[in-house]
């Protein structure tokens, strides 16, 4: 038997992997596929040993291994039905011969990264989760935690871990407790901005100056801002209908959309042209970077 795990979402690939193990009545045998050499297939294939019957071989990365790829079709059918053969790829390439070969002889398991417009599938696996730890989220509370730490499922089983220790689940309690993610920061921030509130703006680039890379920040404010002047512009049409022409999701959208109301098609212009300035800025500048998104963030404060 063969098992191939794939795809980039790292979460659900080491969840499939143990739960094979977990199934499987013996110790797995883990090789490195990058290194293995062609020779020593026929004793990893081939039968069982003289201390187990049943064997599990997990093999990693084989396709980062060309040459013994290129060969690794032929060797699908060799496969006894003593061994379960896993092969564990982040990112093949389908177009090879083997990697045809084994979506006709093995059970694939792909796997793919949420993005934005996975928010909704992610409550919904928030909630089984949580139910699996011995605990219950309402629907407010899935909301915010989804909201805050984003789709990243590491990230949000950790998240769950640590409010199953908790009595009582609140939206207070996750605000306090659960960290929020980069993007939450920065919608906070870029609406510290849109509300006039110079102050607020300061404080908070404040403290992400002690944990954040200005340029890193700089990309993440230049696509709300870019999210905020196709809303200036749109008129007549809803934040979902530009979330979709965009590729974004309608709820980051929808936050945006009272803002570009109040600033309507000039105001747009303006937040756009501050944006330019200090792109230009941080491209040719050599002022402190973290300046020039202050200074950004207060001109776009004072439209």
């Amino acid at each position: 038997m063969i098992t191939l795990i794939t795809g980039e979402n790292s979460f659900e690939n080491e969840r499939k992997i143990k739960q094979l193990i977990a199934e499987f009545e013996g110790s797995p045998e883990r090789f490195d596929g990058a290194t293995l050499e062609l020779r020593q297939l026929p004793d990893l294939l081939m039968g069982g040993t003289l201390f187990a019957s049943k064997r599990l071989v997990i093999i990693r990365g084989l396709s980062e291994n060309k040459t013994l790829w290129n060969d690794f079709g032929d060797w699908t059918t060799r496969v006894t039905d003593d061994v379960h053969l896993m092969l564990v790829e982040t990112k093949p390439d389908k177009r090879t011969k083997t990697y045809k070969q084994l979506q006709k002889a093995a059970e694939v398991y792909e796997s793919k990264i949420w993005t934005d417009r996975d928010s909704l599938m992610a409550q919904r696996w928030v909630e089984q989760e949580a139910a699996s730890l011995g605990f219950n989220l309402d629907k407010k509370c899935m909301r915010l935690l989804v909201e805050r730490v984003g789709v990243d499922q590491w990230l949000l089983y950790r998240a769950l871990e640590k409010l199953a220790a908790m009595q009582t689940v609140t939206p207070e309690l996750i605000e306090d407790i659960i960290e929020a993610n980069p993007m939450e920061n920065v919608f906070n921030v870029f609406e510290g901005a849109l509300r006039g509130d110079s102050l607020k703006v300061k404080k908070m680039l404040a403290t992400l100056e002690l944990t954040e890379d200005p340029y890193r920040l700089f990309g993440l404010l230049g696509t709300q801002g870019f999210q905020l002047a196709a809303l200036c512009v749109a008129e007549g049409r809803t934040s979902a209908e530009v979330a979709k022409d965009l590729g974004a999701h309608p709820f980051a959208l929808s936050k945006l959309a009272p803002y570009a109301g109040k600033l309507g098609v000039a105001g747009g212009k303006k937040v756009s042209a501050a944006f330019a300035e200090a792109d230009a800025s941080m491209k040719t500048s050599a002022e402190d970077p973290w300046l020039l998104i202050e200074r950004l963030l207060v001109k776009i404060a004072n439209i």
